[in-house]
């Protein structure tokens, strides 16, 4: 969901991360914010993500500026090339014998 999310977010399509049962009760504006929020606190470099009580003021206040976030840090690499397809990967088969005794 991470990748995805960080996905619309780069696209400008933030909205479509919203649950459809829940798009016509969500404040698309307020949804907005707290996915900003939530994608600053999983930044790949600790140190750029904020303190809690950087949050918690984050969250209750609407005025306050948030920084750009960058690249979480469980976001596949191949996240940044979108010519990337299944074959690129290798898939690992295996097979399992289960042996009881007569």
């Amino acid at each position: 969901m991470l990748n995805q999310a960080w996905q619309l977010w780069n696209e400008g399509n933030k909205a479509e991360l919203i649950d459809p049962m829940l798009s016509d009760s969500c404040n698309a504006e307020e949804f907005s914010r707290y996915m900003h929020i939530g994608l600053l606190c999983v930044q790949e470099d600790a140190s750029d993500r904020p303190t809690m009580s950087s949050v918690v003021l984050m969250l209750k206040s609407h005025n306050s500026f948030l920084p750009q976030p960058e690249r979480p840090a469980f976001v596949g690499r191949f996240m940044d090339n979108p010519e990337a397809t299944a074959s690129n990967f290798s898939v690992n088969e295996m097979t399992l014998s289960d042996v009881d005794p007569r």
